[in-house]
């Protein structure tokens, strides 16, 4: 059973499942260029990322977040890379999910294709909640108000409540709620709403879907332009460029208030605004070239992204006070407001560029995952059904459908925050497991036309990394090794109050030092195998971001995986196309 859990498909028999023709073998359009793919990148990286989750990523970094959002440029860039191998070798739909299986076994990709329901389908309904607080914002600022009680998750309202908040919208959702049976009729109706509209759109054709999206993005990157021009001009003209050297609570001013702890604690807020480059990838048996396109596409829209989140997080640093973006929904507004830039034109346009945002966001993701249920369809991990296609519109009917509901039901019980934390981790372990999947498989013959990875030989230049990044680090802190070991929290406050519990207090340490014993493993299987140095940094820097997450994270995590994996042993397993051949 052992071997069969590891079963791999060749890469030759997945091109002739997914087809080469110009239909594709699934019989799904192949209409889109590298623009279109471009687009679509863009698409699904600027949104969530820029117009919601970087309010908490500056939180609780400071202006010295935009560190973070550099050291996850890098991480993706080298995933970036290693996801275009890929694709230039296995142009069909299923992203890391049809990687994984060609390279480390059927298991993992079962796995990696659980994590990837995280990746789009859960991350979706934080991108509804997003879109939701912006579309109800933007409708009050023209004098129409939806009841808090029709805009409002439960679970929100509810967590709110228990923890005292004082906050007018959630005290009116609460006080002013319907009494059904004695439960509270609190729902978040706008995101419902545009849910149901995407996976219409979804469901009727990709065609339609890309005309969309590509209005959508030139008009969002105009406003985002605007943002960074107006906003930049306002904090060297206001001379506010001391907001990027704001105190700690020791008095000192810093770049980095909270210290690099606190910059690393905004991971899952940072890495959940580039999930999107990846999102490209499944569109390979739609794409007229997807050996050539592919990798252009996911690396310009990962550049022409990472510049924007950069010069963002400076402008939104210096309107105001870091410390001021706590709880903050719609930080690209909240600059403009009349407390801080004071320029009310612009907090309406931004609202309405945010709602734009969110519907592309919404849109790219809504396609990504049908495609991969599809793709686990015809591997027999999943029923039949879901690799139906359908007649007239050439889309995978039954599971756009399915996905519609899976983001639509779980936004009776969930809030941003939960499904926020739960998005990320899914995403930096599908990039991992990609960049260790380029390891494992053997080179190919350079071809015209086609994205060759560059080999660099790793074997002197990675250990010497390793080595200098350890050295690097031990002379930024004199103790950084020693605390790593060091489990005494008496000086934590919150450990001493009881308000986290050791595991929490202890969870930074053991990931880190699982970090640096992997890296050492690494060098020494390196320096013999020969592996090359691109895939092993983005192998090596993913891992280093997940060394972020906190237990929450972790725990929910592997309780996903644990129900996939029962998924697994009890249908795909025995299902398998390879269990019958």
């Amino acid at each position: 059973m052992a071997n069969s859990l590891f079963r791999t498909k060749k890469i030759e028999n997945i091109l002739a499942e997914g087809g080469d023709d110009t239909h594709g073998g699934g019989g799904l359009k192949r209409v889109l260029n590298v623009r279109d793919l471009t687009f679509f990148g863009i698409a699904a990286i600027l949104g969530a990322g820029s117009f919601s989750s970087l309010g908490g990523a500056v939180f609780n970094g400071g202006p010295g977040v935009v560190i973070l959002f550099v050291i996850t440029a890098i991480a993706c860039a080298f995933t970036a890379f290693c996801y275009s191998e890929f694709a230039s070798r296995i142009p069909v739909a299923g992203s890391a999910y049809t990687y994984a299986y060609a390279s480390f076994g059927e298991l993992f990709a079962w796995i990696i294709g659980w994590a990837l329901i995280m990746e789009y389908s859960i991350g979706n309904i934080y991108v509804a909640y997003s879109w939701s607080d912006y579309f109800t914002s933007f409708l009050s600022k023209t004098g129409y108000d939806i009841p808090a009680w029709l805009s409002t998750s439960y679970m929100e309202a509810k967590g709110a409540i228990a923890d005292g908040s004082t906050k007018p919208d959630v005290l009116a959702a609460w006080n002013n709620a319907p009494v059904v049976g004695g439960l509270r009729i609190i729902l978040d109706l706008p995101a419902f709403v545009i849910n149901f509209l995407i996976t219409y759109l979804v469901y009727r054709g990709v065609k339609e879907s890309r005309n969309f999206s590509n209005v959508m993005v030139i008009l969002k990157l105009a406003v985002v332009l605007l943002i960074i021009l107006v906003g930049g001009y306002l904090v060297f003209h206001n001379d506010l460029t001391h907001n990027w050297l704001p105190a700690n609570d020791d008095g000192v001013r810093s770049f980095m208030p909270k210290g690099f702890g606190g910059v690393m604690a905004a991971v899952a807020s940072v890495f959940f605004a580039y999930i999107g480059f990846d999102a490209v990838s499944v569109l390979a048996e739609e794409s007229k070239n997807p050996q050539k396109d592919l990798p252009r596409g996911m690396i310009l829209s990962l550049v022409v992204c990472t510049i924007i989140y950069i010069l963002l997080t400076l402008v939104l640093t210096g309107a105001t006070n870091f410390r001021n973006f706590d709880n903050v929904g719609d930080p690209l507004a909240f600059i403009f407001e009349k407390d801080n830039l004071n320029v009310g034109w612009m907090q309406f346009l931004v609202s309405i560029c945010a709602v734009i945002a969110m519907t592309s966001v919404l849109l790219v993701f809504q396609m990504g995952q049908p495609r991969i249920w599809m793709s686990m369809s015809r591997d027999g991990l999943l029923p039949p059904v879901f690799q139906k296609v359908h007649p007239k519109y050439k889309t995978p009917s039954f599971a756009t459908i399915v996905t519609g509901a899976v983001v639509g039901i779980p936004l009776f019980f969930t809030d941003k925050t939960f499904v926020l934390d739960f998005t990320s981790i899914a995403t930096l372990f599908a990039f991992v497991l990609v960049c260790g999947g380029v390891l494992l498989i053997p080179r190919k013959e350079k071809q015209p036309g086609k994205f060759n990875l560059p080999y660099v030989n790793g074997q002197v230049i990675f250990p010497i990394i390793v080595i200098g990044a350890m050295i690097g680090a031990y002379y930024i802190s004199k103790t950084y090794f020693v605390d790593m070991f060091n489990f005494d929290f008496s000086k934590n406050a919150d450990y001493v109050s009881g308000k986290i519990t050791f595991m929490d207090a202890a969870l930074p340490n053991i990931s880190l030092i699982i970090f640096w014993l992997s890296a050492l493993v690494l060098s020494v299987i390196t320096f013999f195998k020969k592996y090359s140095l691109i895939p092993l940094m983005g192998l090596i820097t993913c891992m280093y971001l997940l060394t972020g997450m906190t237990k929450a994270n972790w725990a929910w995590f592997l309780a996903w995986l644990a129900i996939g994996l029962i998924i697994y042993l009890l249908y795909g397993y025995k299902k398998s196309k390879l269990a019958n051949q």
